[in-house]
């Protein structure tokens, strides 16, 4: 039995080592890249606080093979790799996640190759200048606040129609607190362009600008389509309420590039489908019902800086409920979330 799993984030590689615990198939995992990349660290790794990357090979329970190319296309049991090798499958997992496309003029926040570019040209800038970070999501406060707590030489601000817009109330007044007191700049508008030097915004205004940071998730990669699968508006892969694809019964998908009403890019979103996407796989092989994958939210932590956090704990439509924030229990919940779930992908257990 030849199970090809189609991406090593958080949800293939949970997948992948699921698999390996619970079946005795032949497990390939293929990635562009031979490291597993922690994406909620990238931005410590942009502020040179921290590091976000470890093996792949070490991130794999014992059997699963590990395959470093791009995945060109996936065919009738067949996966085409970008150096003109193919690997055949009797089943398949697709997870290669979401991408983002920076607006020309900006680095890309939420990639590994955009991480390190951002940490060299961020070293590189000189008391006083500006950094503009694009985003009002999560990854663009935790981006903001983290290089304005590593460089308090340098001057940061935030861009966004909407900063916050995901938390409540009191926690989104928190969240302003927190930036001012790191005298991050907001900025509640869109970016209309940016150069070498500056920023336009929406309302005509020209910023200063020595760094411009895009912490927006775009959507996903085009592998599904040019495949011919059926994806949505989105690009993101058609799957039934098990997971499986609605045009190949061989292949389950996880993770940002499923199309999955009501999920949001997140590993919390991904490791749950990559679990239940495995479990189904598995009972697939062994001839019993698939089970429905049913998910609820549990909530939004986020670092403001290596000293501060907030953690919003969610209802299960994902609309806010309760908030915690601080020094102390915030800042512990984040690390422990995040340590928690490096281990659970690398054993391929819980959920």
């Amino acid at each position: 039995m030849q199970i090809v799993v189609i991406g090593a984030g958080y949800a293939g590689t949970y997948a992948a080592n699921r698999l390996a615990r619970k079946t005795e198939a032949e497990i390939t995992v293929v990635n562009p890249r031979g490291h597993f990349v922690e994406r909620p660290r990238l931005h410590q790794t942009l502020s040179g606080t921290g590091r976000d990357v470890t093996p792949l090979t070490s991130m794999m329970r014992e059997g699963v093979a590990v395959r470093v190319a791009a995945v060109e296309k996936i065919g009738d049991g067949v996966v085409m790799l970008d150096d003109g090798d193919a690997l055949g499958f009797d089943h398949a997992v697709l997870a290669v996640g979401s991408t983002v496309t920076p607006m020309p003029g900006t680095v890309a926040v939420g990639t590994w190759e955009g991480a390190q570019e951002g940490r060299a040209r961020l070293a590189a800038l000189g008391p006083g200048a500006w950094v503009t970070v694009v985003g009002g999501g999560p990854t663009g406060l935790e981006t903001a606040s983290e290089v304005a707590a590593a460089r308090p030489d340098l001057r940061v601000r935030l861009v966004g129609a909407r900063i916050g817009e995901a938390f409540g109330p009191k926690a989104r007044r928190r969240l302003l607190a927190a930036l001012a007191g790191l005298k991050v700049e907001v900025v509640e508008d869109t970016l209309t362009a940016a150069g070498d030097g500056f920023v336009r915004v929406g309302s005509g205004r020209e910023l200063e600008s020595g760094l411009t940071l895009w912490a927006i998730v775009s959507g996903v990669g085009d592998l599904a389509a040019r495949s011919g699968f059926t994806v949505n508006e989105e690009g993101r892969i058609a799957v039934d309420d098990h997971l499986r694809s609605v045009d190949d019964p061989r292949i389950f998908a996880a993770g940002d590039c499923a199309a999955v009403p009501g999920a949001r890019f997140a590993c919390q979103t991904a490791i749950p489908q990559g679990a239940r996407a495995a479990d189904n796989l598995i009972r697939l092989i062994e001839g019993r019902p698939l089970r429905p994958h049913e998910f609820r939210y549990q909530g939004i932590c986020i670092s403001l800086g290596r000293k501060d956090a907030l953690l919003q704990v969610s209802h299960a439509d994902d609309s806010p409920a309760r908030a915690f924030f601080g020094s102390g229990p915030a800042v512990l919940a984040k690390e422990t979330v995040l340590r928690g779930i490096k281990l659970g992908v690398r054993m391929g257990v819980g959920m």
